[in-house]
């Protein structure tokens, strides 16, 4: 009988191992590098709604990918200018255009950005108890940064929409806490 209890006990130890080494999360995005920030020339790093600049020295983590999409894929929205001369560097990646800020669009990190195939698309924003549509036409660069094309800016975090003033206003979030936070999208 204990030859038995012990045999048993072996068999739901084993299977129990077994089953738990053969449980796959959904695919992580990992980082995929560091880069070096360098110092903007003067006049070069256009801090417009608190964008950061790449100091000298620090190292920077890069992403090829974004967090795995769903239905409300959980993301931080940030605020950008769209606007010839503002925060957002040069023309948008889709269209090579200036947007107004009074206008819904929005530049996604790398991954979700997916090689522009979410060019000029809308997608649908929701925080804040209300949800706004907004049209994808730029990457907010998770590979690269700390550049003149990245305005010295560091990369993006890969999970990041960031958003004209247009979109911060529809989702009624105070004016005081524009900047950072948290949100859930989709392609609408």
């Amino acid at each position: 009988m204990k030859r038995f209890i012990s045999n048993a006990s072996f068999i739901l130890l084993a299977t129990l191992i077994l089953s738990s080494c053969s449980y796959s999360e959904p695919q992580k995005c990992r980082p995929s590098g560091r880069i070096r920030g360098k110092k903007a020339p003067p006049g070069q790093c256009n801090q417009e709604n608190d964008s950061d600049c790449c100091k000298e020295g620090k190292m920077y983590t890069t992403y090829e990918c974004s967090p795995p999409m769903s239905s409300h894929t959980k993301a931080y929205l940030t605020l950008n200018s769209f606007e010839k001369g503002g925060d957002g560097g040069g023309p948008s990646e889709c269209d090579n255009q200036y947007h107004s800020d009074d206008t819904p669009v929005v530049a996604l990190s790398t991954g979700w950005f997916d090689h522009k195939r979410r060019c000029l698309h809308n997608i649908t924003i929701s925080g804040n108890c209300r949800s706004v549509v907004a049209m994808v036409v730029d990457q907010c660069d998770s590979r690269k940064g700390c550049d003149a094309d990245h305005d010295y800016q560091p990369p993006c975090p890969n999970n990041i929409v960031d958003a004209s003033m247009a979109v911060w206003k529809a989702l009624g979030v105070p004016k005081n806490e524009w900047g950072g936070f948290d949100i859930t999208w989709s392609d609408a």
